[in-house]
């Protein structure tokens, strides 16, 4: 079963070397780097790494297989970019994931083995976050709860589903916010998903950046909202 891995980017300059040099060590069938026309210092940095990847060796033949790093430029909006990578993927399994994420060592592994069961639509990992704090253990744990009772995952938790089903529900809306929960509740439809025992790792930088408390909550509101009937251009207003 081959993976392709699709990667939206937006001024990620700060987090990219590391995530870039996480993906040498990567043995997938293609990944794709879908930038929304970046204002920094991020498509110099993505230029450089196609022409020259910190590229680990591999097992013999395992090269052969793969089909290495693809750039691709879109308007930006994290749907349309996913969709985009989409496009152009030729794996039989898509994996979203956000560009400040460390992925586990066995993750493509899990992927392939949970996949093998045919009534599994797709699924994601468990959340972990990047830091040592009780209050960010502590909100790992509940988005590792709201995942496994009410089987909502977010996009940081590194969506994966097969290429067929995405194509089939649409893709991802081109929400300006929330894009992926209803991804989620779209591919439920279509059967099962799955929470995998294994963690993404995200940065924190999202909390520290407008604060903890305030991030927490303010998430937690917005996404009531939406099941209310809010519109994401309306909630994307208040999220900024």
């Amino acid at each position: 079963m081959t993976i392709s891995v699709i990667i939206p980017i937006f001024n990620e300059e700060e987090m990219l070397p590391a995530f870039l040099n996480q993906t040498a060590n990567w043995l997938v069938h293609e990944i794709i780097l879908v930038d929304g026309n970046s204002n920094d210092q991020t498509q110099g940095i993505l230029e450089s790494f196609h022409r020259n990847p910190l590229l680990c060796p591999l097992p013999q033949g395992a090269r052969k297989a793969m089909i290495g790093h693809r750039l691709l430029v879109a308007k930006k909006g994290r749907g349309n970019q996913m969709n985009e990578g989409a496009k152009v993927a030729t794996g039989d399994v898509l994996l979203f994931l956000h560009a400040d994420s460390i992925f586990p060592s066995d993750g493509f592994f899990e992927i392939s083995k949970a996949m093998q069961n045919t009534h599994l639509v797709g699924g994601a990992f468990r959340l972990k976050i990047q830091s040592t704090s009780l209050f960010f253990k502590f909100i790992s744990m509940m988005a590792n709860i709201r995942s496994s009772i009410f089987g909502l995952p977010y996009g940081d938790q590194g969506i994966f589903v097969r290429r067929e089903i995405f194509s089939k529900i649409g893709g991802y809306p081109d929400f300006p916010l929330m894009e992926d929960v209803e991804f989620i509740r779209q591919l439920k439809h279509e059967g099962m998903i799955i929470l995998l025992d294994q963690a993404v790792t995200t940065s924190a930088r999202k909390w520290h950046k407008q604060g903890i408390v305030f991030t927490s909550l303010r998430n937690i509101i917005l996404l009531l909202l939406y099941f209310m009937g809010v519109s994401p251009k309306q909630l994307v207003k208040w999220y900024d």
